[in-house]
């Protein structure tokens, strides 16, 4: 425990970094003035090909990647405050979202110079989205059951298996694919590998997945012969697990693990805004912002350790799990809230919001492992089991 204390201590960011802030906030007010809440809500769910491309044309994608790809070369720092504008407005960052957050990463650092030379400057272009196929239908969160396979032939690969909840793959031009190489599912982490997929192969087939919510941003992807060639695979083969551990803690450790319910929490506030203050809303928005507060410290601190190189794995797992038990309160708390105010209505917009991080709230704990996965992973860190 004294190690988590040391790491999570109070980060300040730098003065460049911190200026990224001004222009960012500016250019997506103006962006997404018309766009209603209850829509801003879906943030890094919502999807706009044009927005992502727009971002990427004033240089905020890839702004941790290296000068030579048409990266901008800026610390960690820089993507968080970028992540925190984009999430706090509800922009709709979800075609560019998981290739700038962790495949582009990826690439860079376990791919071979064809690979990063081919894709890192499409994605910092903003032309190349990518989807992740790691969980499958019959293992859910336990990644090292998998049992889509890759199978050598000449010249490539041949793929088969299905992929679930695979986010946008409807849509992307590439997967990021976790898949068995070697071996079987009771080998556990040994003979896995990724590989990059491209979407538009024959043998695929995407079947969008209709949420609570009536979205449809989850897919179910099915591979029949896939053929891949050789120069798919990313790292070593039979290295997937090491490689997508990770992955997984760029996937865990930014502020999109606290702020789903900020438009919400913004919305509601305008509502609190417009009438008498009273005890019980000054005591839930003074609940709402110490615990957003902590929180965000914490996310801070775990983007201080990637730029100092450190493995962020552990901490990255306590900031995702606490944070997504915060974005599920928010909406209980303020729903209570609302349902104490005696003669007083709720504007349409806050209750049409409410209603959507109501219903899809549930999903918070889910996306990027289970709290009872990720709570597992903390015991073990600590050597409870």
């Amino acid at each position: 425990m004294e190690n988590i204390a040391g790491a999570l201590r109070v980060i300040a960011i730098p003065p460049e970094d911190e200026a990224l802030r001004a222009p960012l906030r500016m250019f997506l007010k103006e962006a997404l003035a018309q766009v209603a809440p209850h829509v801003r809500a879906r943030s890094w769910m919502g999807y706009d090909a044009d927005f992502s491309r727009a971002l990427a044309q004033q240089g905020w994608l890839g702004l941790t990647l290296p000068r030579a790809y048409g990266g901008a070369g800026r610390s960690n720092y820089a993507r968080f405050v970028a992540s925190e504008e984009l999430l706090a407005i509800g922009a709709p960052v979800s075609a560019h979202w998981i290739a700038d957050r962790q495949t582009a990463p990826l690439i860079l650092r376990y791919g071979s110079a064809g690979q990063r030379e081919f894709y890192l400057p499409r994605i910092i272009r903003g032309e190349a989205f990518f989807c992740i196929g790691m969980s499958e239908p019959d293992t859910g969160s336990d990644l090292a059951g998998i049992r889509t396979r890759a199978e050598r032939f000449d010249g490539g690969w041949r793929l088969n298996g299905r992929k679930i909840w695979t986010t946008n793959a409807h849509r992307s031009h590439y997967m990021c694919a976790l898949v068995r190489s070697s071996g079987t599912p009771q080998d556990r982490h040994q003979g896995l590998s990724q590989f990059i997929v491209d979407m538009s192969l024959p043998g695929i087939s995407v079947r969008p997945v209709r949420d609570i919510a009536g979205d449809t941003h989850f897919c179910e992807v099915l591979f029949d012969n896939v053929a891949l060639p050789a120069e798919a695979l990313i790292g070593d083969e039979g290295a997937g697990w090491q490689q997508v551990t990770a992955e997984l803690a760029l996937e865990r450790s930014g502020p999109e693990r606290l702020l789903s319910s900020m438009v919400l929490i913004d919305t509601w506030l305008a509502h609190a805004r417009a009438r008498p203050c009273d005890e019980r809303t000054a005591e839930l928005a003074g609940r709402i912002a110490a615990r957003l507060a902590v929180l965000r410290a914490m996310s801070l601190s775990v983007a201080d350790q990637l730029e100092r190189g450190q493995n962020a794995g552990l901490h990255a797992v306590l900031v995702k799990d606490l944070g997504t038990e915060f974005e599920r309160d928010v909406a209980e708390w303020i729903a209570a809230h609302l349902g104490s105010e005696s003669g007083t209505l709720a504007d349409a917009e806050l209750t049409r919001t409410l209603a959507y991080i109501t219903r899809i709230s549930p999903t918070f704990s889910l996306r990027g492992g289970t709290r009872h996965i990720l709570r597992g992973i903390v015991a073990r860190e600590l050597g409870l089991r």
